[in-house]
């Protein structure tokens, strides 16, 4: 159980980074053709640009750092686990730990290489899934297209990273946010489906993050749900590489 759960709230934490990862990610499902009776290309690229406008435009893809802190709720198997996150960026470079009364979790880049308390874990990388790939809109190799077979026709859009990770996006139609967002990928432990759903924003220097939202795992046999509340956000703060120092 300690590796699926693990893995679960590392990927939900990602959500919110902007972070780089090196290494060779996990093997990835290859993406439907970008193809959706009745809308054209370039229809869900003007989505995707709105979409990124209304997060920050140019302040959100020239981030320089960000540091998120708040809980994280998650119910596994039918038990309730709280918990407490905080993650801090700055360019490649990251460090973020998660302390539960189960069991505590940290994890550093420091631009080079990288730092578990609990090595063994297969994952993405971190800016190939969800909030982040926003930075990516416009980029060379970032794919972003129409959703395949979307039956509801809701306003949306799908953005392909160059190693063929993608996620889903589900826009409002009022303030063009970002509504929800779905993933697919492979991980070393089988295909993880994950789903999350925004219900909060906060704007920190012109940057809209997301501030609460759940999200739902997809494990194989195993379902999980998760409930974060971010608490503190702090933009473009400086940061030393004492920051992302590796334990000794």
């Amino acid at each position: 159980m300690n590796r699926s759960f693990y893995v679960v709230l590392v990927i939900g934490l990602f959500a919110l980074s902007a972070v780089a990862q090196t290494g060779p990610a996990p093997k990835q499902p290859v993406a439907d053709k970008p193809v959706a009776a009745g809308i054209a290309p370039n229809a869900s690229l003007d989505i995707a640009k709105a979409t990124l406008a209304a997060h920050g435009g140019d302040k959100l893809k020239n981030l320089k750092s960000l540091v998120t802190k708040g809980s994280a709720d998650l119910t596994f198997a039918g038990q309730a686990i709280p918990g407490a996150f905080s993650i801090a960026v700055s360019g490649d470079k990251y460090h973020f730990e998660i302390v539960t009364a189960v069991q505590s979790l940290k994890q550093v880049f420091d631009g080079r290489n990288t730092y578990s308390s609990l090595p063994g874990f297969s994952l993405p990388p971190i800016t190939s899934l969800g909030f982040p790939l926003l930075t990516r809109i416009g980029d060379a190799g970032y794919v972003v297209s129409a959703i395949p077979d979307d039956k509801k026709k809701r306003k949306s859009f799908r953005i392909t990273t160059p190693e063929g990770f993608y996620t889903d996006f589900f826009i409002d139609d009022k303030t063009s946010q970002i509504k929800s967002y779905e993933s697919k990928y492979e991980s070393g432990n089988g295909p993880v489906t994950t789903a999350v759903d925004i219900d909060e924003f906060q704007t920190v220097e012109g940057i809209v993050v997301p501030k609460k939202y759940s999200q739902r795992f997809d494990l194989g046999q195993l379902t999980a749900y998760a409930n974060f509340r971010t608490k503190e956000i702090l933009v473009n703060s400086p940061m030393t590489d004492d920051a992302f120092a590796l334990p000794k």
